[in-house]
């Protein structure tokens, strides 16, 4: 059996409920399943504090079981095409559906925009097939994707990557299962740090109030199925997409086309410093999963990093069509994400009905 390793990195425990179908569970029940952070201002202050420059500098890969793949061989449900474009910061959002089609120029093979234009198309062209460098552009995604520090059940801090995705709660960050809950047990002290730079928070730091992931995850850590959000409470009175924007999310899309991955990878040759990327054409997975892989050469903390269709390297926006989840030991140059089918869409849907204070 080969075995994969999922891309955690680790560093020590705080407030969390034990979690709580989101929906009524039924053998044909596929929603997700939610549960509480730090439901009360009390807690959310008590998080804050713990997360010191000092712990946060003390992450670690962590290495993680291997996940289960579970009974869901099917894979995910798939159903109508649906995104929402993502937005700069300070703008409101709204959401709508996404009629579009597939345009742009193929550059090395793949197609490059999601309903995009040909300019942006050409944009991108440069970094078309990166396998993993530091993101030095800015942009949009400079600011929405981040840091997430948690601790296990065990009690020991850890770290994972997400991003600020636009939301009717303008609250949603979207990550990988395992960076929310693991070995049957949920994590604690959940918050989000966008732009996180060698240290430092330009943007503060963002305490969960509550956590969800797919029914398939939580159930049996099916990695089919490894993806989750948190709902954020405000921080100073303003929304997290208020602050830093929002990128678009993306839903039941084609697979095999080109996609840019960012993270914070922390173990060797990396140190959770920086903001890194991948780019190049997906594929599916041809050993065992129903994920796509992506050459790339991130590595633990990156978990729950984006992968973005129709990534314009000039405003940093794109549309969130999967997360970093997991490699296979044998293939360490290739990354694997999760299709973004109905059950991450419900996901997704639950966390931007949730109330974020």
């Amino acid at each position: 059996m080969h075995r994969r390793v999922a891309l955690l990195a680790v560093v020590a425990l705080a407030v969390a409920g034990a979690p709580v179908p989101a929906q009524a569970g039924t053998t044909q029940d596929r929603g997700p399943v939610g549960w509480s952070g730090a439901g009360s201002s009390a807690q959310r202050r008590t998080v804050m504090d713990y997360w010191t420059p000092e712990r946060m500098r003390a992450a670690r890969p962590l290495s993680a079981p291997t996940p289960r793949r579970g009974t869901s061989s099917d894979g995910p449900t798939q159903g109508t095409p649906w995104a929402t474009r993502g937005v700069t910061g300070g703008r409101r959002i709204t959401t709508s559906s996404w009629t579009g089609s597939w345009t742009g120029p193929r550059t090395g093979g793949a197609a490059s925009s999601l309903a995009g234009s040909t300019a942006a198309a050409r944009r991108a062209a440069p970094a078309q097939n990166s396998p993993g460098q530091a993101w030095a552009d800015g942009g949009g995604v400079a600011r929405t994707v981040g840091r997430v520090f948690f601790t296990t059940a065990e009690g020991r801090t850890a770290s994972c990557s997400g991003t600020a995705v636009t939301s009717a709660n303008e609250s949603v960050v979207m990550t990988a299962g395992h960076c929310v809950k693991m070995g049957g047990a949920a994590h604690r002290n959940w918050v989000f740090v966008p732009g996180f730079d060698d240290g430092r928070r330009p943007f503060g730091t963002w305490v969960a109030t509550r956590l969800l992931t797919t029914q398939q995850w939580n159930t049996n850590e099916d990695i089919n199925f490894d993806v989750a959000a948190a709902v954020v409470a405000p921080l100073q009175g303003r929304t997290l997409t208020d602050v830093v924007g929002g990128q678009g999310v993306a839903f039941n899309q084609p697979t095999g086309r080109q996609m840019f991955s960012f993270g914070y990878p922390a173990a060797a040759p990396f140190d959770g410093s920086d903001l890194v990327f991948c780019s190049g054409r997906v594929f599916k997975d041809p050993v065992r999963t129903r994920d796509q892989g992506l050459r790339c050469a991130m590595t633990g903390g990156s978990s729950g990093g984006p992968w973005f269709e129709g990534f314009d390297t000039a405003s940093g926006l794109g549309w969130l069509n999967s997360v970093n989840s997991f490699k296979y030991d044998f293939a360490p140059d290739f990354m694997f994400g999760p299709f973004f089918g109905n059950e991450a869409m419900a996901v997704y849907q639950a966390a931007q009905r949730s109330g974020a204070a």
